[in-house]
């Protein structure tokens, strides 16, 4: 499968590639990064590895999944963003991480934007939901800039989350 690419006014979203790990594996081993993602610890470059593949491998299962972002002009890493449903996840997710050097410039909200609306143009859903830490308020602004309200907390995989989620006809409305 070809991972399609996005571009916004700013940014690329594109499929992984294995000359990316280099700058995926910081951005895992970064602890202000990773706070918020699996267990909070960083990770080494193996794990990144294999979590870069798992990425790769959930567009190929199942025709979605995360973008790498990097800046149009200068080609340079930003982070990870895009739709996913991991085995027993909620619903279909628009996620995001941005790399704490580009935080507070816009970058999560506008690559999250282009996730939803790719997302609600190629999946045939009525909803999309993000899975965010109680703790991460960042990202839960983030949430509100791109449409989606708090619905409830419940327990993914063992860790209380905040489930936040947005409607197609939502989303069309802020079009």
């Amino acid at each position: 499968m070809e991972i399609p690419v996005i571009e916004t006014e700013r940014l690329r979203l594109r499929g992984f590639e294995a000359r990316d790990l280099d700058s995926f594996a910081a951005l895992n081993a970064n602890p202000r990064f990773i706070k918020f993602f699996g267990t909070g610890q960083p990770i080494s470059r193996y794990e990144s590895w294999q979590v870069m593949a798992m990425l790769v491998g959930h567009w190929h299962l199942n025709q979605f999944g995360f973008w790498l972002v990097e800046d149009r002009k200068t080609n340079q890493f930003i982070g990870r963003v895009g739709c996913w449903r991991p085995e027993n996840w909620p619903g279909i997710e628009v996620a995001w991480g941005i790399s704490p050097d580009f935080w507070g410039y816009g970058y999560a909200t506008e690559a999250a934007k282009a996730s939803l609306e790719w997302g609600f143009a190629n999946l045939n859903v009525d909803r999309l939901i993000s899975v965010i830490h109680p703790d991460n308020i960042a990202s839960k602004r983030v949430a509100a800039r791109i449409g989606e309200v708090y619905t409830t907390t419940e327990s993914v995989n063992g860790k209380i989350s905040d489930i936040y989620e947005i409607t197609r006809s939502s989303f069309m409305a802020i079009l």
